[in-house]
């Protein structure tokens, strides 16, 4: 059976590397990116988000069968929040029409196990309340205050706190749409370039982020796990936050999940 998948951040990284798997199963991939893309959208902006929903249709014919959100920054900055998590709102939100034409639609966001660090509430909390302008006046007070770096991390808890949050309503699961996250420890992408350049650098990241089963992965291993759960086989999981990170959730959380 052939699929119709979009994926953002398609041009590099983990995007690129589920893009090429599923093509290589015969899949149709219309891929998201700020180039090198099927699609070029700006998710930072509420007019890059319209585009992106309004060239998928075009592309699509109107039906697809599954959306990973997948486009990310990990930079200290406005555009960091604007893209993890308002953007992928967008994305899962302004396809999900796109979804109720297929068999077996699907969908899932690409979180972080940086969502288990610590998080600044207030950026959190704007973000849940959908409120952009609060959020990126908070990003922007914590900057100033020399606090980027709870940015990311917040992100990303937001964004899994708002999987787990609709996963179940009568809009995903209601529909037929299993909705989850993966949540990814350090792969070796561009954005993780700086950190691993240096024996030393990689050595202090996995002192942050231990990672004891196999260390810092290619992006193969978490696109195997995004090829399933958008598969037709994935049928019941639903508002799951799947760790894919060598065991530094087990490591940082221990049993405390129970």
């Amino acid at each position: 059976m052939t699929r119709t998948y979009v994926i953002t951040g398609a041009a590099s990284g983990i995007g690129a590397a589920l893009a090429e798997l599923l093509r290589g199963q015969g899949h149709t991939i219309i891929g998201v990116d700020l180039h090198d893309a099927d699609v070029t959208a700006d998710l930072t902006t509420h007019e890059g988000r319209d585009a992106l929903v309004a060239e998928v249709t075009r592309l699509s014919g109107g039906t697809i069968d599954a959306v990973v959100a997948n486009a990310g920054l990990a930079t200290e900055s406005v555009a960091t929040v604007a893209v993890n998590y308002f953007g992928a709102i967008a994305t899962l939100e302004g396809l999900r029409p796109l979804l109720t034409g297929s068999d077996a639609p699907r969908a899932v966001a690409t979180a972080s196990m940086a969502s288990l660090f610590p998080v600044d509430d207030e950026l959190v909390d704007a973000c849940l309340a959908h409120d952009e302008k609060a959020a990126l006046h908070r990003t922007q007070e914590l900057i100033d205050a020399e606090q980027g770096g709870l940015i990311y991390g917040s992100t990303k808890r937001a964004l899994v706190r708002w999987i787990r949050q609709n996963a179940a309503t009568g809009d995903w699961a209601g529909a037929g749409i299993p909705l989850n996250a993966v949540a990814p420890g350090v792969i070796r992408t561009p954005m993780t370039a700086d950190l691993t350049a240096t024996e030393e650098a990689t050595k202090g990241l996995l002192e942050m982020v231990p990672m004891p089963l196999n260390g810092i992965a290619d992006p193969a291993a978490v696109a195997n796990l995004l090829a399933y759960l958008v598969s037709v086989e994935n049928t019941h999981l639903c508002g799951q936050v799947i760790f894919v990170d060598g065991g530094s959730d087990v490591v940082i959380r221990g049993d405390s999940t129970f």
